[in-house]
């Protein structure tokens, strides 16, 4: 009886119509969006800074600038909670540009800083984010040796066409490219030897517990095996622990990034420093 009924609320479904748990999802989404519109038109946004730290954990390779918005409680929320939903809209170019234009200003004010800034490949061919750039660039010459560009790899697999040339010409300002999440997609081989970045990030996920876990170290090997083959610096992402660590600048990582030496902060020093 219970199959029978439940077969007949099934076949009575509308066609077309959503299924309770793809509803559920594209009403989360609909208030994610909904969310982050709000905080850009109220100027809620702002960033977080994580240091990158060099193999030998002595000095501070770089900055991240990590983009963080406001909710209307005034909670803090990451962008891991809702990049995935607006990367693809209107929404995601201007929270790049927000990311880029508070980053710049960082370095403006910061001479001695370098930093890293987020973007996705769509916004490449964005006007107001590539205005916003070559701006910079042009009123200061030390700009452009300052900063690094993190693309993910998955954005970049999208558009390769715009991706290799678009680094090409920046490179020339002295703009450093770095792919972050490596290894978290499906890497195209034929796409990667096309692409001139400086760096590679290789995505926690083969990362946290990578002393304990074989599999995760011979992955990361590989990985590490690669960027050198290409000339580029590695960046371990989320180091959680003294363990992992030893193990990565055993395997040669360049630089590591994680919780092990500090979480992301909207107050860095420098910011302290000057109030």
């Amino acid at each position: 009886m219970v199959v029978t009924q439940r077969k007949r609320a099934l076949a009575d479904v509308p066609p077309g119509s959503e299924d309770p748990i793809s509803f559920a999802v594209s009403q989360r989404d609909k208030t994610t969006l909904a969310m982050v519109r709000e905080a850009i038109a109220h100027q809620q946004t702002l960033l977080a800074y994580q240091p990158v730290m060099r193999a030998d954990v002595s000095r501070v390779g770089f900055y991240e600038g990590l983009i963080r918005i406001l909710d209307v409680t005034g909670r803090v929320i990451p962008a891991s909670d809702f990049i995935d939903v607006v990367e693809d809209t209107e929404t995601g170019r201007e929270i790049d540009v927000l990311a880029l234009r508070m980053g710049l200003q960082t370095l403006r004010e910061n001479r001695g800083l370098r930093l890293s800034i987020n973007m996705s490949a769509r916004s490449i061919g964005y006007q107001p984010w590539s205005r916003t750039l070559r701006r910079a660039l042009n009123l200061d010459a030390t700009i452009g040796e300052r900063l690094i560009l993190e693309i993910t790899e998955r954005s970049a697999m999208t558009v390769p066409e715009l991706v290799a040339p678009f680094m090409a010409d920046l490179q020339r300002h002295g703009v450093c490219f770095a792919m972050d999440d490596f290894g978290a997609g499906q890497t195209a081989l034929r796409y990667f030897k096309d692409f001139d970045f400086d760096m590679i990030k290789i995505d926690g996920e083969f990362i946290r517990g990578i002393a304990e876990t074989p599999d995760n170290r011979v992955l990361t090997a590989a990985l590490v095996s690669i960027a050198r083959h290409f000339d580029m610096v590695t960046v371990a992402e989320s180091v959680e622990n003294a363990a992992d660590a030893e193990v990565l600048v055993k395997m040669g990582v360049d630089c590591l990034q994680g919780h092990l030496f500090a979480a992301p902060t909207t107050r860095p020093h420098w910011s302290r420093e000057t109030t």
